[in-house]
């Protein structure tokens, strides 16, 4: 056997033992996560222990009115504060919210942890989550209705993951089919993004999906609870924007001709 059938033999092996859902930890322990708390909530908590839940750790937009009536209303004080902006995406309205937003994070978390690395990636969780509190809480002051689900950082995976999926040989979801590489391929810079048809659609499709189901009068829980699309614009802006502070790779560096290719010939 020569080597280069030996090397085509080690490689096909290599990719038989690989397996087909590719899901890095980082993704599947925020799976579980969200799914214990959810669970927690449901079947062991109290109603009056889920609402001291609820008034603790999701992201409540009038906690942050300076009147003397709000001041000291809501409990946690000062901390809460600050770990609502991240803690309410751990929190979902009912079973059918936390399967839809679990299915959408595996499909589009996966990718972008497997690129990140999870250190890099709990930060860009936290950070986009942040980011959807921030736009939903600059819409909605004094709006004393709790915020919950991880929606927007679910959407910052979204916008993330059209930077470098749409690229030759990247990723394109959870049948991955290889060694690992797709996801170390560099990212398009935003501009070259912007102009790709593909993610120019993706935009399209999501934007306006987000417009039916907020303006609109469709619901995605069994409860009819209103959806925060100004939260998911936020983490996606903030996925798509901040990309670059959390990629290790790099981006694709733009085109520039061949000098030597552009010099005139001489006869």
């Amino acid at each position: 056997m020569s080597a280069i059938e030996r090397r085509r033999r080690a490689v096909h092996l290599k990719n038989e033992s690989e397996p087909i859902f590719n899901v890095p930890p980082v993704v599947t322990i925020i799976l579980l996560a969200l799914a214990l708390i959810h669970a927690v909530r449901e079947f062991v908590l109290t109603s009056h222990a889920d609402l001291e839940v609820l008034l603790r750790f999701a992201f409540i937009p009038a906690r942050y009115e300076a009147t003397p009536l709000v001041q000291g209303a809501y409990p946690g004080g000062i901390a809460a504060d600050i770990w609502t902006f991240v803690s309410y995406a751990f929190l979902h309205g009912d079973w059918v919210h936390l399967s839809l937003n679990g299915v959408w994070f595996l499909a589009f978390g996966t990718p972008v942890a497997c690129r990140f690395g999870p250190g890099r990636f709990l930060a860009f969780f936290a950070a986009t989550a942040a980011a959807g509190a921030v736009i939903h809480l600059a819409t909605h002051s004094g709006d004393s209705s709790p915020m919950i689900g991880a929606s927007a950082a679910i959407s910052g995976c979204m916008a993330a993951a059209i930077r470098f999926v749409f690229q030759a040989n990247g990723p394109l979801g959870l049948l991955a089919g290889h060694d690992g590489s797709a996801n170390t391929v560099p990212a398009a810079p935003l501009a070259t993004a912007l102009r790709d048809p593909r993610i120019v659609a993706f935009l399209a499709i999501w934007f306006g999906l987000n417009l039916l189901f907020g303006v609109g009068s469709l619901a995605i829980t069994t409860e009819g609870q209103a959806v925060a699309w100004q939260a998911h614009v936020g983490g996606f802006l903030a996925g798509l924007l901040g990309f670059w502070a959390f990629d290790p790779i790099g981006q694709t560096p733009p085109h520039r001709p061949d000098p030597a290719a552009t010099q005139p010939h001489s006869h």
